[in-house]
Formats: C-alpha cells, sequence, structure tokens
C-alpha cells in the first residue's frame, strides 16, 4: 500500500514539473498558439465545406491555411507602408494644429477666458502628441522585430493547420483529460461553442466590418489618413457600446467646422450605415440566445488588453465567459440571464 502511495506521489511530483517547464517553455509563443486556436474556430465552417468537396483533410487544411496567409501578408504587404506615411504626416501635422479657434466656434461661451483656451488646447497638443507617439513607436518596434514576429506569425500558421486537421483527434483528447460525465461534456462544450461564436463573430468579426463600413465614407469623400482611420474604426467597432462613433463623429464634427459640408454629411451617412451594420449581419452569425452580455465584454477585453496585449481583446472575454460557464455547470443550473442577453 506504501508502494502505490509513494509511486503516485513521485508521478504526481514528476507531472507538476513537467507542466511547469512546459509552460516555461511554451510561455513565448503561447498567445500565437492561442491565436492559431481561434483562427482555426473562426475557418473551421469554411474548412468543412471545402473537405466535404475534397475529401482530403491535408489539402482542405492546406487551402484554408493559404488562404489565411492571403488574408494576412498581402494586406499587411501593400498597406503598412501608407499607414507608415500616414502616420507620419499625422504626427508632423499635430505639431502645428491649431486646436483652440474650431473649440471656440464649437462652444464659444464654455472657452471665453483666455487662459482656459489655453490650457484646454495645451492638454489636447499634449495627448495627441503622446498618442501619435506611441503609434510612430509601435511601427518602430515592428520593424525591429521582425525576425521575432515572423516566427511567431511561423507558430501561428502551424498551430492553425494542425488544429483544422486534427480538430476531432484534440476534442476527443480533451474530452478524456475531462472529470465530467458524458452529459456534462457535451453541455460544456455546447455552451463554449456558442460563446465563442458569440464572441469572435458576434463581436469581432462584426465590428471589424462596420469600421470597414465607415472607413469606405472616409475613402469615398478623401478624408485625410483614411486608412489609418479605417483601422482604429475597426479596432472601436469590436468593443460594445463604443463603436466606430468613437472615430467617424470627431471626423464629421471636424469637416463641418472646416467648411466641408457635403464630405461631412457624407461620412456621417455611411458612419450611420456602420452602426445599423450590427443589427444586420450578427443574427445571420449569432443566436440572440447565446449574446454575452456588453458589460462582461468590456471588463473582459479591458482586462485582457492590460494582460495579453491587443489579443486580449479577444481572450478576456473568453475567459470570463468559460469561468461562468464551468460555474454554473458545477452548480448544475442553466446558464444564468446575467451575462447573456
Amino acid at each position: 500500500m506504501d508502494d502505490v502511495y509513494f509511486r503516485r506521489i513521485i508521478t504526481a511530483v514528476i507531472l507538476a514539473v513537467l507542466i511547469i517547464l512546459s509552460f516555461f517553455l511554451l510561455k513565448p509563443i503561447l498567445l500565437s498558439v492561442i491565436m492559431g486556436f481561434i483562427l482555426a474556430f473562426a475557418f473551421t465552417p469554411l474548412y468543412n465545406k471545402i473537405y466535404k468537396v475534397i475529401k482530403s483533410k491535408n489539402i482542405s487544411s492546406l487551402l484554408v491555411c493559404s488562404l489565411l496567409i492571403i488574408l494576412i501578408v498581402l494586406p499587411l504587404w501593400f498597406l503598412t507602408p501608407i499607414l507608415i506615411d500616414q502616420s507620419i504626416k499625422l504626427y508632423l501635422s499635430v505639431q502645428n494644429i491649431d486646436f483652440i479657434t474650431p473649440l471656440k466656434n464649437i462652444f464659444p461661451s464654455l472657452l471665453a477666458s483666455e487662459e482656459f483656451s489655453v490650457e484646454i488646447g495645451s492638454t489636447l497638443h499634449s495627448f495627441i502628441t503622446k498618442a501619435t507617439n506611441s503609434l510612430m513607436n509601435s511601427f518602430s518596434q515592428l520593424i525591429l522585430n521582425f525576425p521575432n514576429i515572423f516566427l511567431q506569425f511561423m507558430v501561428v500558421f502551424f498551430t492553425f493547420f494542425f488544429v483544422l486537421r486534427d480538430k476531432e483527434k484534440l476534442i476527443a483528447y480533451v474530452q478524456s483529460l475531462l472529470p465530467f460525465s458524458k452529459e456534462v461534456e457535451k453541455k460544456l462544450f455546447k455552451s463554449s461553442k456558442d460563446i465563442t461564436s458569440s464572441v469572435i463573430y458576434g463581436q469581432i468579426i462584426v465590428g471589424i466590418v462596420q469600421g470597414i463600413v465607415a472607413g469606405i465614407g472616409f475613402f469615398v469623400f478623401k478624408v485625410p489618413n483614411a486608412l489609418l482611420l479605417t483601422l482604429f474604426a475597426s479596432l472601436a467597432g469590436v468593443i460594445p457600446i463604443i463603436g466606430p462613433g468613437l472615430v467617424w463623429i470627431p471626423v464629421v464634427i471636424y469637416l463641418f467646422v472646416t467648411g466641408n459640408t457635403v464630405s461631412a454629411l457624407g461620412v456621417l451617412i455611411f458612419g450611420l450605415a456602420s452602426s445599423i451594420v450590427d443589427n444586420i449581419i450578427k443574427p445571420l452569425f449569432v443566436s440572440k440566445r447565446t449574446t454575452l452580455h456588453p458589460a462582461l465584454i468590456i471588463i473582459g477585453m479591458v482586462g485582457g488588453f492590460f494582460l495579453f496585449g491587443v489579443l486580449g481583446f479577444i481572450l478576456g472575454p473568453l475567459i470570463i465567459a468559460y469561468l461562468l460557464i464551468v460555474l454554473e455547470i458545477y452548480r448544475n443550473k442553466k446558464s444564468p440571464k446575467i451575462f447573456t442577453k
């Protein structure tokens, strides 16, 4: 009996040590591996359609992986120089921009005091200068860290390929490790799939589409730095409640103040169109009953951003959602309405 107990202790210690060592081994590429899993989930419907026609897992995964490479590499190849150029122009333009005059035209009574006006202008100038400096530093870091970024992308694509090809085996392996009954496992995987779809399709993809719709307005009406503004609108679009209005509304105000009334009205129309995209496209991808509560999405995104960086916008809400799913399964009750709507 003592022999069996001793062996179990030794096995547990060895397993714990190996798990810790594996974590530190994978830590530098852990986010890339997770990104590969997320992309595999997002592209699974396309993979399934191709697989039905080709009947080869390797070729189907390779085709989808090639498509992903094209979707990522081509825009980066052609758009990065434009983004860098527009960032430099934005950085140079904000150095001499006059914030006081437009604000006085909009809020004459509020900015009647000259000292207060100067203080507001100085604060705005400092904030925007710091923001543009951060943007320029980000592009510089991308160039300097290119070898590291390339290796991270390789990990993403390899993970993406093998998860697409062997997802049934991976799911079976995870199920074999779970300490739940078959019925609970089924509920767990269904709830996880629904919530993951809600976050990835309903929030991330729809938010990016909203930003692109607003961006079309920037390009059509020749707004300066349209590509950079479209990128910001897409990032804002993935955040619940805030949306791309955070970008296009100030652009409309700026165009009105500078006398470009036609352009302002045009961008306004595209901006309003981007705001209703959520009501048109989201129901096509996500069932209403599986939509994660906006408050939890915002909390998860903010916390995820501080912990994981940009990828945290996806991981944060998913981690909170999975925690609540496991808690509800543990309580053996249905998912509470407090985190769905």
